[in-house]
Parts: structure tokens; C-alpha cells; sequence
């Protein structure tokens, strides 16, 4: 496969060339008529160059979803804080930028040609001081698709007598989330079918979206990208988090057991698909509006007794210009902690009281910037797959050690 004439071995997460190159590459797997055991293998090879494995995914996608011949309505929705740089194309004056919604417009029409499916992105700024929403319109207008782009305000939607945002009173307390809600409601209102949740920077690729939709053809309810799963494509930038982060995860999967015992590790991936049924029981009550709204969602399936499959996809970090980075790594972690907490006693799902009292008391985002710098022995040399495990370090040890770390 490597001698496919646009196969360079390089792939830069902010061309656009680039994206349309790969997505030539998948076009020459299909044409070649590669079959999917072999598409599989190279994918999922870490030997094999960037580019060529993101095509096979793409390649993958086109395939199952001609395969399926499901032909529903697709909502693609995204939040907006602080992304004004990312929307608009690279340039001297604008070195991180990735042209955003255009490269997904490219992607999503790409994958959807000659099918019956009907799609609309639904950008939702969830009050950003930059004004990311006039960005996203300025920006649709110059694109061929453009039309098919819904752009919407959750400051115009709050504060709202009733409904799933009901319990939000400011944008200000929205960490995406809140967004998200918006996003996926209108969805549903405006028909559609199957909401698919991603990040507003190119770090998931939509073409990779017919991975969701056949599994979903196929009877789930639910579908999750799993960035963990042997087959993935993984491109992240770890260093930014501190050697500490394994206590937090170690925190967040004993609180999040009920999400993690059933093997779902990547709980946070932007890429997920919620059919309406799911989407009716998790919009009726959500328990947060910050950055752990996806265990919340995830949760909320799960009370539904709804169905979830999860699939391997690419993803290739966009970290330069990551919200997490702007707001405060740690502040995205009290966050995602906090939400978790909110969201399993919310939904009367399982999990770890005791760890989740940890969380009550420790889970600041100041206490947090300590924590992220050290490792208690316990968790020295711990496997990630042991991470969450009471066996492992206790909650009664961990508080003893973040006690001590405080100083108290």
C-alpha cells in the first residue's frame, strides 16, 4: 500500500492540502479494492506512516457506511470557546490555525457523496469572550456547504423556564457542556436521527463518522470512539500533564467504575454517536454542564438500558490551542472530577463513594496543581489498565497522602 502515489509518510493537522490528500489515499484504497482485513492491519500497525493509517480509517468509514445503507438524518455537533484562531486557515499572522469548519465541511460531504444520508453541523459558541460564532458564519458563507452549517448562542438560550438547560443559569457556568446540550436538543428538534459529538479543532477526522453510523445500523444505541482500543490511531500530546495525572485518573475511574467495568476507558473522546431514544433519556435530566457532561451522557445511557458499542478511530491531538490549556489544565480536571461525582449520584449509577468524598473535599483546582506534580509510591509503577482498582491505593490511603501533600 505505501507505493500509493500520495502516500509522503507526513501529515500536518492544520493543511488542508493535506486532509484532501489523505482522503486521495483512501479513495485509491477503495479503487484498489483493498479488502478490510488488510485495511485493519495496516490501520492498526504503529509501523506504518501517519498518513497512510488515517486513510485507512477513512477508507474503513466509506466502506461500512456504503455497506450499511443507512440513510437517517446526522447532526454533527461541536462547542466553541476560544476558537477563533483554529477556524481561520493557517497564516504568518495566524500560525495554529487549522480552518476548522472548512476541513470538516471537506470531510463530511466526502463522505457522505452519492448516499441518502442528510446532515447539518451545529457549531454552538457556549459563550466565548472571542465571539467564535461570527467567526463560524463568516466562514460558512465562503464555503460550498455552507448552508448546511446551523450556528447557535448559549447565551441565547439561557436562562430557559424548562428543558434540559433549565438548571443553567449563565454561560459562565458552561465548561462545553452546556453547549453540547444546545447542540444535540436542536438536533433532535430539527429531525435528526443520530447526533455525533465532536471537538471543534481537526483532531478527529468526520470522515472517520461512517464507523459510527454502521455500528449504530447495526442496533447501538450508543456509539463510543475509543482512542484506547489496539486498532486506534493515537497522536497525543501527554507531556502537557504532569506525572501526577495517574492520581487523578485513579481518582476518576474508582468514581467512574460503573463507565470503566465495562471496558469503556476513553470516556472523554470527542467522537460519539446518540441515537434520539438515548439522547430523550439523557436530556431529561443532566446532571452537569461541564466538561464531564460525557460520563454524565454516558451514565444516562446506561440507566436508559440503552445499547453501547464502541469502535476504534483516529484521533491527532490539537493541544496548541486546546481550551484545557487556556482555562487552566487543572480547572478542566476539578471539572471533569466534580462532573463525574455530580453525574454517578445524579443517575444512581455504581461507583466509589469513598473516592467520590475525595473528590468532595480535594478536587480544586489549586490542591490540583500540587497533586499533578507528585506520585505517591503506590502509584509509581502501576499499569495504566490498574489505574482505578482499591486494591491498588485505597481512598483512605490517597486521602492520607493528599493530606500529607497539603501540608495538614
Amino acid at each position: 500500500m505505501s507505493t500509493i502515489a500520495a502516500v509522503t509518510g507526513e501529515f500536518d493537522l492544520g493543511s488542508r492540502e493535506d486532509h484532501h490528500r489523505v482522503r486521495d489515499i483512501a479513495d485509491a484504497l477503495l479503487t484498489a479494492d483493498v479488502s478490510e482485513a488488510a485495511l485493519r492491519a495496516v490501520g492498526s500497525d504503529e509501523d506504518s506512516v501517519l498518513d497512510l493509517r488515517l486513510a485507512t480509517k477513512l477508507a474503513l468509514s466509506k466502506m461500512a457506511i456504503n455497506d450499511s445503507g443507512w440513510a437517517g438524518r446526522v447532526g454533527i455537533v461541536f462547542a466553541m470557546w476560544g476558537e477563533r484562531r483554529r477556524l481561520m486557515p493557517r497564516s504568518p499572522d495566524n500560525p495554529t490555525g487549522e480552518d476548522a469548519l472548512h476541513v470538516k465541511l471537506d470531510q463530511l460531504a466526502w463522505l457522505f457523496e452519492d448516499t441518502d444520508i442528510q446532515w447539518t453541523v451545529y457549531p454552538v459558541d457556549d459563550g466565548d469572550p472571542e465571539d467564535s460564532a461570527t467567526i463560524a458564519a463568516e466562514r460558512a458563507a465562503l464555503h460550498a456547504e455552507g448552508g448546511r452549517v446551523t450556528i447557535l448562542r448559549l447565551a441565547d438560550a439561557i436562562p430557559a423556564d424548562d428543558g434540559p438547560l433549565a438548571d443553567l443559569a449563565d454561560v459562565d457556568e458552561s465548561r462545553k457542556g452546556g453547549a453540547i446540550v444546545l447542540g444535540a436538543s436542536r438536533a433532535i428538534e430539527d429531525g435528526c436521527d443520530v447526533v455525533i459529538m465532536t471537538d471543534a479543532d481537526n483532531s478527529v477526522n468526520l470522515g472517520q463518522a461512517g464507523l459510527l453510523i454502521s455500528s449504530h445500523a447495526a442496533g447501538s444505541n450508543v456509539v463510543i470512539g475509543d482512542r484506547k482500543h489496539p486498532e486506534a490511531v493515537l497522536v497525543k500530546a501527554e507531556a502537557r500533564w504532569g506525572p501526577g495525572i495517574v492520581v487523578l485518573r485513579h481518582m476518576q475511574r474508582m468514581v467512574g467504575r460503573a463507565l470503566f467495568s465495562m471496558g469503556i476507558r476513553d470516556t472523554q473522546a470527542a467522537f460519539k454517536l446518540y441515537d434520539r431514544a438515548s439522547l430523550a433519556d439523557i436530556l431529561a435530566a443532566p446532571s452537569t454542564y461541564g466538561f464531564a457532561f460525557d460520563s454524565d451522557w454516558l451514565y444516562g445511557a446506561i440507566s436508559g438500558g440503552h445499547s453501547i458499542d464502541r469502535v476504534p478511530f483516529a484521533f491527532i491531538d490539537s493541544f496548541e490551542e486546546s481550551a484545557s490549556l487556556a482555562q487552566g489544565p487543572m480547572t478542566t480536571w476539578e471539572s471533569l472530577l466534580r462532573g463525574l461525582v455530580a453525574a454517578a449520584r445524579s443517575r444512581g449509577v455504581d461507583h466509589n463513594e469513598e473516592m467520590a468524598s475525595v473528590v468532595d473535599d480535594y478536587a480544586h483546582a489549586s490542591e490540583l496543581d500540587r497533586v499533578v506534580l507528585a506520585v505517591p509510591p503506590e502509584l509509581e509503577r502501576v499499569d495504566d489498565a490498574s489505574l482505578g482498582d482499591p486494591s491498588v491505593m485505597t481512598p483512605n490511603q490517597l486521602r492520607s497522602w493528599l493530606e500529607d501533600l497539603a501540608g495538614h
